[in-house]
């Protein structure tokens, strides 16, 4: 009988988290080795619930809980940041390390404390289980955290549940419990900062970049509240709707969330804006080529909807179509992580909030353009897409993206410039745009050995494990900031361990391998 996919990336997450610590080990190890095991057990109650819709709300269906592998990613990369900074010399960042490490464990602790909750009758292992792993983790933290950072994972803890009952009713069928896990506990851990910042700002205390990404997210998902509960009492699909849509995205972007930055930032963030982005000439050139790119993603979006109309089969075509937009990501980001990542960090956060907006154009049919993205975009959807947002274009952004947000700039150790910490910008587009597209491709035209229990080809995985060895050896060709120096033997054990979990899990691909790979290459 072969093993069923869930086993198999449950032991290739466990491997990811050995392998962490057998380079980093300390009390934190204790904590997340504890989770994990609950987490494995845990994660099964979930997926029983999920089968007899006995859960509270509605998650996507045809996959599995994806409790363990989110609930170990948070606080592996808070531990690895940790240590990066610690290196570094940078007390201060190492505190926020500790706290990310424990913000996670705390979510994912108590998501697996709901499934138990809603198990009838209570599973008696499975508690045991959970409350020894509670017990260590909740001693460790106890000798590990200040006063203060206990206070701060409470406040995002209490963010996340009042989160969590409002979004996922919101938005049913879009997250699995692992997914709503990363996602809305990413949006609680900004929300409490962005209230910290703003509460103890500082004149030229951090960089505008960073408040800019924390603004544009509390943003969006304000926006994104206000305007599903209005049009909860009103038809928005009427042109008066749409005009009070618009005015109100231009009074509160003008008259709050423009002003929240302008306090953090001490400038006028249009002004710094376009100063930035127009500082060198480097910038206006890589300014215009998106400019094109973004023109010819468009041109693939019309083309392919004029073509689909005299196919029949759409959803094949749709599976190859997605992974031409990879491609178009990858040629965007790799100039702007050779040339200059700090405009490319800004290019994503706006470019993030560009997404969402146009999502909420489409979700609520705003005129002019709702009906006609909704009409576009259905050649585009698979099955991860089957709540009411289409969701994988703005997973694809972010996925591609963390790498630069979450990577500690100021934590870039200038003793050692070399090994596998260097290659850590380039982490979404190794995970994401070369390995998941490669495989994808491949592995359906040539793949005909299939991993146990998947869809996925043995062949396909083989494939992106080369070309990702073959794009990091170009990375080292023209890129030298990049020196891998005696890390190629832990490069190809993380390329090969990501590209595991790519074959064998049923979570949103795009979110999950990129911060597996950063957190590997980090350590």
């Amino acid at each position: 009988m072969a093993p069923k996919p869930v086993m198999l990336e449950a032991l290739v997450v466990f491997a990811i988290v050995l392998c962490v610590h057998a380079v980093i080990w300390d009390r934190f190890s204790w904590c997340v080795l504890a989770l994990a095991i609950q987490a494995f057990y845990v994660q099964f109650k979930w997926d029983r619930l999920l089968q007899a819709d006995a859960a509270v709300f509605q998650f996507r269906a045809a996959a599995s809980s994806g409790l363990l592998p989110a609930s170990v990613v948070i606080p592996l990369l808070g531990i690895v940041l940790k240590e990066r900074c610690r290196a570094a010399g940078s007390v201060g960042l190492e505190r926020f390390g500790i706290l990310v490490s424990a913000i996670g464990m705390a979510l994912a602790f108590f998501l697996s404390l709901v499934a138990l909750g809603l198990t009838k009758p209570l599973p008696t292992n499975t508690c045991i289980v959970s409350g020894i792993a509670g017990s260590v983790i909740v001693y460790i933290m106890k000798h590990s955290l200040l006063i203060s950072e206990v206070i701060e994972v409470l406040e995002v803890l209490l963010i996340f549940v009042y989160f969590s009952m409002i979004l996922l009713y919101l938005l049913p069928r879009c997250f699995t419990p692992g997914e709503a896990l990363l996602v809305l506990g990413s949006i609680s851990f900004v929300f409490n900062q962005l209230i910290k910042r703003s509460l103890n700002a500082v004149v030229g205390q951090g960089e505008p970049a960073d408040y800019l990404l924390l603004v544009v997210v509390v943003a969006v998902v304000l926006l994104g509240l206000f305007f599903a509960t209005l049009f909860f009492f009103m038809d928005s699909r009427t042109w008066t709707s749409s005009l009070f849509f618009y005015m109100m995205t231009v009074v509160l972007g003008l008259g709050v969330f423009i002003p929240w930055l302008q306090a953090l930032i001490r400038t006028h963030p249009l002004l710094w804006l376009m100063g930035f982005m127009l500082h060198t000439q480097t910038r206006v050139y890589l300014l215009v080529y998106w400019i094109l790119l973004a023109a010819a993603a468009c041109a693939v979006v019309f083309y392919q909807n004029a073509r689909s109309s005299s196919e029949s089969n759409e959803h094949q075509t749709s599976t190859v179509i997605r992974k031409y937009f990879h491609v178009i990501v990858v040629a965007t980001y790799i100039p702007g992580l050779m040339y200059d990542q700090q405009l490319l960090y800004v290019a994503a956060v706006v470019c993030l909030a560009v997404f969402i907006f146009l999502e909420y154009i489409r979700y609520f049919c705003i005129w002019p353009l709702g009906q006609t993205l909704r009409h576009l975009l259905v050649l585009f959807l698979d099955d991860r897409d089957s709540g009411p947002l289409i969701l994988t274009h703005i997973y694809l952004l972010l996925g591609m993206s963390f790498s630069l947000w979450l990577f500690p700039r100021s934590c870039a150790s200038n003793k050692d410039p070399s090994g596998t910490g260097t290659l850590v910008p380039y982490s979404g587009v190794l995970a994401v745009g070369v390995g998941d597209t490669v495989a994808s491709v491949f592995g359906s035209a040539l793949g005909e050995m299939r991993w146990p229990g998947t869809k996925k080809t043995f062949e396909g995985t083989m494939l992106s494990i080369f070309a990702q060895i073959i794009f990091v050896a170009l990375i080292l060709i023209f890129d030298n900031s990049v020196n891998l120096n005696a890390g190629y033997s832990w490069l190809l054990v993380s390329i090969t361990l990501v590209s595991l979990l790519e074959a064998y899990t049923s979570q949103i691909d795009n979110l999950l391998l990129p911060l597996y790979l950063q957190i590997l290459l980090m350590t």
